[in-house]
């Protein structure tokens, strides 16, 4: 009978410590899921310039590092609260030349919900360049032709629609106050509108920047670019103008064979001013060594028809008409 009795007590006994870990383990688990996600990377760049017959330079350098901190939780049944902080200035290359993170990349808050798209407050890529620059945007080290708006990413409040039968609708707005010298001496509020449509393969979108308040003058801009995916290869077209200032075009084919990428791309710009047109054309080559951890080569050759439209890399000539870059990376990414 005592047997029993002590049995049936450390059984109990247990029974209770289990399900109390069991407890335990779930309450732990609920707590690390709303916890902010931590990411980031360090990004390594070996690059070789040169300009026709003025000189060349070779350096090592941080090509954007950057750690960040993100979160996302249900503030009713279908909508969700979010926000990003991004900070970059790492100088990942040299201590000796590095303050720590010194700069802001991305800091926004915002809410979705599948009813009604997401909106969302602060600094980030701006609605336009994220749907018109693909090609700008593409690169490890970047081309020198970019785009022709001048709204900035900061004091923005956007929004994005939900897909429409695969019609969205985005649209952004500046705040430029009386002590913020973006927008000049005068408040301004400087928008942008895009349309996207997505069928099938194929990605169109339209958008246009007013512009206001800043920049060369208060023209909008225009953009279009249209993707094409079929399998591993991807074609994408970019085209962007604003007057008096520049129009740029542009092509890109990117194909993927397993853990390899390679792209090509030709971009033009015609600035107005000057009536001068500047070409790019770039071949990226790029391995995915691991889920967090990729290597690449990128080559430039640019060309343009003013005489020393490239400065000088070591800055002891007045520069030239033509230029190449050749640059390997690598970049680890958690």
């Amino acid at each position: 009978m005592k047997k029993t009795l002590i049995a049936s007590a450390i059984a109990a006994a247990t029974f209770s410590g289990s399900a109390l870990a069991m407890e335990s383990a779930s309450e732990l688990a609920a707590k690390m899921d709303s916890m902010p996600e931590v990411y980031g990377n360090i990004q390594y760049a070996l690059t070789h310039t040169n300009v026709d017959g003025s000189g060349s330079v070779v350096d090592h350098s941080d090509n954007g590092s950057t750690l960040g901190i993100k979160h996302d939780h249900e503030i009713a049944p279908g909508i969700t609260g979010f926000f990003k902080l991004e900070l970059e200035g790492i100088n990942a290359d040299d201590k000796s030349s590095s303050n720590g993170i010194d700069g802001l990349d991305e800091a926004y808050i915002g809410v979705k919900g599948d009813s009604f798209g997401q909106v969302w407050v602060g600094s980030d890529d701006s609605v336009y360049e994220s749907a018109i620059v693909k090609i700008g945007n593409f690169h490890e080290i970047g081309s020198d032709i970019f785009a022709n708006y001048s709204t900035g990413e900061g004091d923005l409040v956007q929004y994005m629609s939900p897909s429409f039968g695969g019609l969205t609708v985005s649209a952004a707005v500046q705040v430029n106050g009386d002590n913020d010298t973006k927008g000049g001496s005068d408040k301004s509020y400087p928008y942008q509108l895009v349309a996207t449509y997505a069928v099938d393969a194929l990605e169109i979108s339209a958008g246009v920047d007013s512009n206001d308040g800043a920049g060369v003058n208060n023209e909008n801009s225009y953009g279009l670019s249209a993707t094409y995916s079929a399998g591993d290869f991807s074609l994408i077209g970019e085209y962007q103008t604003r007057k008096d200032v520049s129009d740029i075009m542009g092509v890109m084919g990117v194909y993927t064979m397993g853990a390899n990428q390679f792209a090509l791309s030709y971009q033009v710009q015609d600035v107005d001013a000057t009536d001068d047109k500047n070409d790019t054309i770039i071949l990226q080559a790029l391995h995915n060594v691991s889920d967090h951890m990729y290597v690449y080569f990128e080559g430039y050759l640019s060309s343009a028809d003013a005489d020393t439209y490239y400065a000088d890399p070591d800055g002891v000539a007045a520069g030239g008409d033509e230029r190449t870059i050749a640059a390997v990376g690598a970049v680890y990414y958690f």
